[in-house]
């Protein structure tokens, strides 16, 4: 039996996390940028992983991904402990602390793209140094569409790194806050003007709940996010927005404005039903059915 081809390569990190909420605690569960995105994008294109966890890391959150027909060719495994993180969740659910951070293997990361991932026409380098991004850049043959995404982390460390990075993508995605510390610009409109200056086509800047902005230097597109009554854990929101926008745009296999903003609707409603459930439990439940319903719903309730 033939391998499928990996259209789609999404770098980040793997972690075990500990979540607590108002009104729940979890320890121990799956994690991380590279796990979310994958996850969403498998609805719609074969995503190759490319991340790396230690000797300890759990036999059933491989046996989650490879149920999602997720490339692992990718993924490395190094002697030693996997990236722990655990955070507190405020009443809001919008603003969290940080209560604990233990690197692991993580912190000697060095992604290397097996070869089938070196041809995928899209590619997505998640929150990982951008140094490192740039490694993975050097590694790739001539990709269709590049999205990476950043914090303001290696905006106050990396900011040459990164400014580097960003002049070989296509699109930048980074937060409201990620954006006005990068320019200065307090108005997203004007931050983003200065950021599609550094070379990217697209800039989109995440709002959370709020949705994001889609900037080109013509025009800009504003998606609201998918409205719930209620929802469990919004950890990874922002990389399952990213991953199911760029499956649903390696499914496309186009790379224009139009096709972006569609693209965006995917993402919004993976990103829902990943809310709904700790971890990547609710994403492993969905199928592509479920997807399109909320997507007619979501478009009806855009409708002018």
């Amino acid at each position: 039996m033939t391998k499928p081809v990996v259209d789609l390569t999404i770098v980040g990190s793997i972690g075990i996390d500990t979540i607590e909420t108002p009104t729940e605690k979890r320890e121990e569960i799956l994690g991380g940028s590279v796990s979310y995105a994958c996850a969403a994008a498998s609805f719609f294109a074969h995503a190759g992983m490319v991340g790396v966890v230690g000797t300890d890391f759990p036999a059933e959150f491989r046996a989650a991904w490879s149920q999602m027909n997720i490339d692992l060719e990718g993924l490395q495994t190094v002697e030693g402990k996997t990236f722990r993180w655990g955070g507190v969740y405020h009443e809001n659910m919008d603003n969290r602390d940080t209560l604990f951070t233990d690197l692991g293997v993580f912190e000697t990361f060095s992604p290397e793209l097996p070869e089938d991932y070196k041809d995928a026409p899209y590619l997505f380098l998640g929150n990982i140094h951008p140094a490192l991004q740039l490694h993975v850049l050097e590694q790739t043959r001539d990709p269709k569409f590049v999205l990476i995404d950043t914090m303001d982390l290696w905006i106050n460390i990396a900011k040459d790194d990164l400014a580097k990075v960003i002049g070989k993508c296509d699109m930048l995605t980074l937060n409201e806050s990620e954006a006005q510390l990068y320019t200065g610009e307090h108005s997203p409109t004007q931050a983003a003007k200065k950021l599609l200056e550094l070379g990217p086509e697209y800039v989109l800047i995440k709002k959370g709940g709020n949705g994001s902005m889609l900037f080109t230097k013509e025009d800009v597109f504003l998606l609201h996010a998918y409205p719930l009554d209620d929802f469990k854990d919004p950890t990874g929101a922002g990389d399952t927005f990213a991953g199911g926008l760029m499956g649903a745009l390696a499914a496309s296999g186009k790379t224009d404005k139009e096709a972006i903003r569609q693209a965006m609707v995917y993402g919004s409603v993976a990103a829902s039903f990943g809310v709904e459930e700790f971890s990547l439990e609710r994403l492993v439940k969905l199928d592509r059915d479920e997807i399109e319903i909320r997507v007619a719903e979501f478009k009806e309730m855009c409708r002018i």
